[in-house]
């Protein structure tokens, strides 16, 4: 993975200061009512994100981008992780496979 550095888009910009406005609000009332509902939706907007990534990393394995090029592009993981995230599999789902493997493994006899 390259050492250089890339460009914030927007959108991302766009979240942090929203976060850091939520941060501002004076009144704890306000801001702990304003942050419950961001954390109320965030289950459903993290699921959201994921398919968003999931469905781009795929269209870039249809440009025939490999599984490195892929995870230089997300930042921070490994060409493997970057395969997972194109067949949908979260940290939760991978630990849960990962458990059901080695228990399947242990079992004597099989």
């Amino acid at each position: 993975m390259s050492g250089e550095k890339k460009e914030v888009p927007p959108e991302v910009t766009k979240v942090l200061e929203a976060i850091a406005e939520l941060s501002a609000i004076e009144d704890d009332a306000a801001c702990t009512a304003a942050v419950s509902e961001v954390l109320r939706r965030w289950p459903d907007l993290g699921s959201e994100l994921r398919q968003l990534r999931e469905k781009r990393v795929n269209a870039l394995r249809g440009e025939r981008r490999t599984w490195m090029e892929i995870a230089e592009i997300i930042g921070n993981v490994t060409p493997e992780r970057a395969q997972q995230i194109g067949k949908g599999l979260s940290g939760a789902q991978r630990k849960k496979n990962a458990a059901a493997k080695k228990a399947a493994e242990e079992q004597p006899g099989q």
